[in-house]
């Protein structure tokens, strides 16, 4: 009831506002009418007859003004935010009323007693009146003294997003700060003042600038900085000891909406930021407009993203497959409160559960699946030989089999970079997944797709959440190896970039999402401990641990023998990647799943380096030396066969 009274009390002063600006409008249209006689006249005194003509044409104008004003809307902008398209409409208002009015005239009396100059010492008048009056109102408000303005500062970036900024901090009551200066880099705005304020020099005169102005606060204002220029202005402004904050990157921003409350603390992505990703979201729509899709590791960092995702292009169901009760609920609190019209079923289950996924495909029927459940700690999972084959392997085999026995249309696997000449047991599990997609993709009608990237920021157990954790605590930052690089790319972009692939796939293919350039790890702890605040080495120490089981210096999206290609998207591209034959897949994977069973981990990595012999870490489990009788019994059983393994057994 009390929401009910707010909303209609709100009604009624928006009503009531609109009144009293629509009779303000009303009596300045005889005022200027009458002014402009008094102007006519050399501002003495108007005859008589010519004075009662001009009053009695009032009954024909006033109504005719009036009209033309409401017409336009010019009652309904808001003098507090006055604008220059506000100002147009009242301009275009006041013109057609004149026409219109002139015309009237001219049909009544062919303006007899009418000075031609009449109408445009009019519209003149009644254009100030109108004008004046709105933004004498404006900038009364917008420089409003405010005994609070404490703190000055430096807007980077003289573009609109900087104007907009200076208009919001301007407008804002109480004023905290105060805009003083502008630097930018085009030649072309230096020495130019926007809204009274100098653009005084370039970003490299950032430092010099806070000392001359005791600037207390920068703004960046450059929502269109790549991550280069960003790392650099982030960089002079560390070195000016000023406190800094910026605005959402380009694509955040709606045109126009940008300003002064938009304004954060400078995150890591900023600095490591990618060009916005541009999808055929046409093309997506229609690959899953009236499609079930189901998700596995739909509660997970990439697989609630792309829960998200698919939920904006209106799929006939979405069906989320989560082994973790409390992040499946957490992503379905979030799916029915976001997308109330969606049709969503949630199962809690387990990809390594055969029944429990048969009955899942046979019930819903799913047109698409993407799978994104896999356990991915490299280190933790180096002694967890047959734990991650189970879930990693043979999770995925389950998965795959279901959709290719259920028809369904698309399989989207979701690879790693660590797949690619992998050092870890982790990698190499999921290159075994690649491989049996590719191989499976051969037997039926369902079509298989691989989508390979590396890291991805702020997901679950990755770097930047550690980072921070350490940071919060005061230290020490702990980094593995000063020169190690790493891949990374927004979950965001990484979910979108995986609709794009299932859209184009044709069947077979692996897809390697364009990562840009690597990132020192080292690099990143140092930005990280700068943005909270703190100074690397001095009062957050980093300290180097040595690279962990299973991890390498750099990481590879693609194998050096994997040709790659363009496909229709910039960032996505085709691996062409060796092929193993479905006969050599399929009798190793029975044996890879009965060495699950028997719990035999010396066998199940014999069986991971046959099928990825690019494999660098230990060929068998702690405390065994060589291959199982098993390994040697399969390589024997295969040795002779026409296969397309791209290397000899």
């Amino acid at each position: 009831m009390k929401k009910l009274v707010d909303m209609l009390g709100s009604q009624f002063r928006a009503v009531r506002y609109r009144w009293w600006v629509l009779l303000h409008d009303l009596l300045m249209i005889p005022l200027a009418w009458m002014v402009a006689y008094w102007l006519r006249y050399n501002l003495s005194h108007i005859p008589d007859q010519f004075l009662a003509q001009a009053a009695w044409f009032l009954a024909i104008l006033v109504p005719i003004q009036g009209v033309t004003l409401l017409a336009f809307g010019v009652h309904r902008g808001v003098w507090r935010f006055t604008s220059l398209s506000d100002l147009l409409r009242v301009l275009k208002a006041i013109i057609t009323g004149i026409v219109v009015t002139a015309i009237a005239l001219f049909l009544y009396n062919r303006l007899q007693l009418i000075p031609r100059s009449i109408f445009f010492l009019y519209g003149l008048v009644l254009t100030f009146l109108l004008c004046g009056s709105r933004l004498a109102y404006r900038l009364l408000k917008d420089h409003h003294f405010s005994t609070r303005i404490e703190k000055k500062a430096l807007i980077v970036g003289a573009g609109a997003a900087g104007e907009q900024v200076v208009r919001d901090l301007r407008r804002n009551l109480p004023r905290i700060y105060d805009p003083v200066a502008f630097v930018d880099d085009a030649p072309s705005k230096l020495g130019k003042d926007i809204h009274g304020i100098r653009v005084s020099g370039r970003c490299d005169d950032i430092a010099h600038l806070c000392e001359r102005w005791s600037i207390d606060l920068i703004l960046i204002a450059v929502p269109s900085a790549s991550d280069r220029q960003m790392q650099r202005i982030v960089g002079l402004c560390e070195a000016s000891g000023v406190e800094f904050r910026t605005l959402p990157t380009v694509h955040d921003v709606v045109a126009g909406k940008v300003g002064a409350k938009d304004l954060r603390e400078v995150r890591i992505d900023d600095l490591l930021g990618r060009d916005p990703v541009t999808l055929d979201w046409q093309r997506i729509g229609d690959s899953m407009k009236q499609k079930v899709v189901l998700i596995s590791g739909a509660g997970g960092s990439i697989g609630s993203e792309l829960c998200r995702q698919v939920a904006t292009v209106e799929p006939l169901r979405l069906v989320l497959f989560e082994q973790s009760e409390f992040n499946l609920y957490l992503i379905e609190e979030e799916l029915r409160e976001g997308f109330p019209d969606l049709d969503l079923v949630v199962v809690l289950g387990d990809i390594c559960d055969e029944v429990a996924t048969e009955a899942t495909f046979a019930r819903y029927r799913p047109d698409i699946v993407f799978h994104a459940a896999a356990y991915k700690h490299v280190p933790l999972l180096e002694h967890q030989t047959r734990e991650v084959v189970k879930n990693n392997v043979i999770g995925t085999r389950i998965l795959a089999d279901q959709a290719a026995a259920h028809h369904c249309d698309n399989f989207i696997f979701i690879s790693t970079d660590k797949a690619v000449n992998p050092t870890s047991f982790m990698g190499a599990c999921k290159r075994v997944g690649e491989i049996y997609c590719q191989a499976l993709d051969t037997q039926t009608q369902t079509r298989y797709a691989t989508v390979r990237f590396g890291n991805v920021l702020g997901s679950a157990g990755s770097v930047v959440p550690k980072f921070n954790a350490q940071i919060k605590e005061g230290g020490p930052v702990t980094v593995t190896h000063p020169d190690i690089l790493r891949y990374f790319m927004t979950i965001t972009e990484a979910a979108q970039l995986i609709l794009e692939a299932s859209s184009v796939g044709g069947g077979g293919e692996i897809f390697v999402l364009d990562m840009g350039e690597p990132i020192r790890i080292d690099y990143l702890a140092r930005q990280m401990i700068k943005l909270s605040g703190k100074l690397p080495e001095e009062e957050i120490e980093i300290v180097y641990t040595g690279l962990r089981p299973g991890e390498k210096l750099n990481e590879e999206l693609f194998y050096s023998d994997e040709q790659l290609s363009e496909t229709s998207h910039e960032k996505l591209m085709l691996a062409h990647s060796r092929e193993v034959a479905w006969k050599v897949v399929e009798p190793i994977m029975q044996r890879v799943a009965e060495a699950v069973e028997s719990y035999d981990e010396d066998d199940l990595r014999g069986m991971v380096t046959h099928l990825v012999p690019e494999y660098s870490g230990p060929r068998s489990s702690p405390g065994q030396a060589t291959k199982s009788e098993a390994v040697k019994s399969a390589t024997e059983d295969l040795k002779g066969e026409d296969l397309k393994t791209g290397y000899v057994t």
